[in-house]
Order: structure tokens, then C-alpha cells, then sequence
């Protein structure tokens, strides 16, 4: 008796205090990628490598807070093409903190809307996006993973994996920049 008078109220400050932790960690890496607010360009690699994709050409990243600080536009595009999404491919995603768990959903050039949760690296540098579901139509494939990790203040790489129709997955890494 005398053991569960102590047992419980450990189990129940527990049990409270757990997702206060969980949603610290989801701040801070929220806040880590805050930190990359602005323009940057890179190259990009393709594995394995796409003969339909011309990866000569860097790619060009935005990314903006909105929304009074509560959100996080990431924008991507072929650095020098006009933003003209009925020619050129131009996704969209948004981070969020959402009931304590930081969520990205990508809305995709092939119509559909993955929605990923974030895990924290220990160093705190890299936040690495999980696929959690997906709304919209799969016939062309979908995002299905995402890791940010901050080199410094000035460069930062973005691993992207986009699983293809069969669930064959495509990898590709951005070596970004940030544009002055």
C-alpha cells in the first residue's frame, strides 16, 4: 500500500508532464527551421537518377514565416523559372506546431497533400519529417519523408523522398545556400 501511495502520483506527474516535454521539442525544432526564413539555391541530386529531370539547373527554396510566427511556407522551384504554376512544377508545404507535434503537409505538384509529424535529432540541428497519411489522389506518387538539417546560419541541406507509383522511392538532396 505504501509503495502505491508513492508509485502513483510519480505515474500521474508522469503522465502530465510528458507531453509538455514532447511539445517543447516540437518548438524548438519549429523554431530551428524559423531560422531559415529567406531565399536560398543549391544544386540538387537525384537518386536514382531521373532521365526526364534536368538536374543542371539549381534549385531555388523560399521560406517564409506566416501567420503571426504559427506557421512556415516552404517553397521550391526550378531557380530561374517564372512562378507560373501551369507550366512549371512549384510545391508548396507548410510546417506547424498542431496539438504539440510539429506537421508539414506538402501540397504537391502531382495533386496530392502528405501530411508528415517531426522527430528531433539529438544535436537539435535536423528535424526529419515522417509520413503519417496522405489526401488526394496517389496515381503519380507522393512525398513520403523530408529531413532539414542546419549546416549554419548560411547553408542548410533538405533531403526529400518521393515514393513512385509501385512504392519505389526517389531521393533527392539540396546542398542550399542562402541567396544574399
Amino acid at each position: 500500500m505504501k509503495y502505491l501511495r508513492f508509485v502513483l502520483p510519480v505515474v500521474m506527474l508522469v503522465s502530465i508532464t510528458g507531453p509538455v516535454f514532447a511539445q517543447s521539442d516540437s518548438q524548438k525544432s519549429f523554431d530551428t527551421l524559423k531560422t531559415l526564413a529567406g531565399n536560398w539555391e543549391g544544386p540538387v541530386s537525384v537518386t536514382p537518377p531521373q532521365a526526364d529531370m534536368d538536374m543542371s539547373k539549381p534549385i531555388h527554396v523560399t521560406l517564409r514565416v506566416t501567420s503571426r510566427g504559427n506557421a512556415l511556407v516552404h517553397e521550391m522551384q526550378e531557380s530561374g523559372t517564372p512562378l507560373d504554376a501551369t507550366k512549371y512544377d512549384h510545391p508548396v508545404t507548410m510546417m506547424y506546431v498542431d496539438s504539440g507535434q510539429l506537421t508539414l503537409i506538402h501540397y504537391c505538384d502531382a495533386g496530392n497533400r502528405p501530411r508528415m509529424k517531426a522527430k528531433t535529432s539529438l544535436d537539435g540541428k535536423t528535424v526529419e519529417f515522417e509520413f503519417q497519411d496522405l489526401s488526394g489522389a496517389n496515381d503519380y506518387g507522393h512525398m513520403y519523408h523530408a529531413v532539414f538539417t542546419v549546416v549554419d546560419a548560411d547553408h542548410h541541406t533538405e533531403d526529400w523522398t518521393y515514393m513512385m507509383p509501385g512504392d519505389k522511392p526517389m531521393h533527392a538532396h539540396f546542398e542550399l545556400q542562402r541567396s544574399k
